[in-house]
């Protein structure tokens, strides 16, 4: 009886693993569309001649994109409200 219980919350804490593993892929997936469609975080891109502000460093490249993944985290994490 105590081994089918246990292997019964093991099981259903792996099926909860993979349910956070598969909302963060997604999450992944969503921030790479936007920040690769949208040009994300990068700020201004070098051009010929003035341009009104530096471009970002790295760390706050990394800073931008870490903050659109933990955006689309709370996105995907999102219940979906039921149709009626």
């Amino acid at each position: 009886m105590a081994d089918e219980a246990k292997n019964t919350k093991e099981s259903e804490q792996a099926a909860k693993d993979a349910a956070a593993k598969g909302r963060d892929e997604v999450a992944l997936e969503l921030m790479k569309f936007i920040a690769v469609t949208t040009g994300y975080g990068k700020g201004n891109t070098t051009a010929a001649g003035f341009s009104g502000k530096p471009a970002k460093t790295t760390e706050e490249y990394a800073d931008a994109l870490i903050y659109l993944f933990e955006k689309c985290r709370m996105v995907v994490a999102k219940p979906v409200p039921e149709q009626k």
